[in-house]
């Protein structure tokens, strides 16, 4: 039971992390943050926008359960998803072909409050966590029911500020090859949704 646990905080997490890898809005603007005003600042971005995470989770498990449930619909997605993973393929390929300069740092003092505002407006987020959530069901690796959904969401929250203190801790280095590590990373991710993708359709055809 507790390994359990442990393994949906895990998959919450690399989930989470891997999700938010590549250069964007958010770690970006954690980035330039710790660059111009200091970690404690960068720090309560962090926070705010990591908390919004535990929602975002919470609400793609909640709609994740509800279509586990009806076997018609997740039929449906299962062929949505298999669409869904192309065009993450394609929008991962397209942002590596992208020079990504870090975002200007917000005027707001309240960094926390901003990490919320900023993070609730991602709207990949809940579509991200729903697909993905689905996909770990379907092979058996996560089950959609209470606990084991507050431990995955928890894991998706931790996960989430680990990957924006990554940017963070390596601040200075990352701003110098921010080019490099954005066109390399969202290769990879790119070709990681193209497998998913593939893999999905075939189980669908088999």
């Amino acid at each position: 039971m507790v390994v359990s646990y442990i393994l949906h905080v895990f998959y919450g997490l690399v989930m989470a992390y891997f999700g938010l890898v590549s250069p964007g809005m958010l770690n970006m603007t954690a980035l330039k943050i710790r660059i111009n005003t200091g970690k404690v600042e960068s720090v309560k971005f962090a926070l705010g926008a990591s908390l919004i995470v535990f929602f975002q989770a919470g609400i793609a498990l909640f709609f994740a359960d509800y279509f586990t449930k009806n076997p018609k619909i997740i039929e449906i997605l299962k062929i949505a998803a298999v669409f869904v993973f192309f065009a993450l393929s394609i929008f991962f390929f397209l942002l590596s072909r992208k020079k990504i300069k870090p975002n200007s740092e917000s005027n707001k003092k309240n960094y926390f409050v901003s990490g919320l505002a900023m993070s609730s407006v991602n709207m990949l987020a809940i579509p991200f966590y729903l697909g993905l959530s689905i996909y770990l069901v379907s092979i058996d690796k996560i089950i959609i029911e209470q606990p084991y959904i507050l431990f995955f969401i928890i894991g998706a929250s931790i996960g989430s500020f680990l990957l924006f203190f990554t940017y963070i801790l390596f601040a200075k280095i990352i701003i110098k090859k921010v080019s490099f590590i954005a066109t390399n990373i969202n290769i990879i991710l790119s070709l990681l949704f193209l497998v998913l993708g593939i893999f999905t359709l075939v189980k669908l055809l088999a």
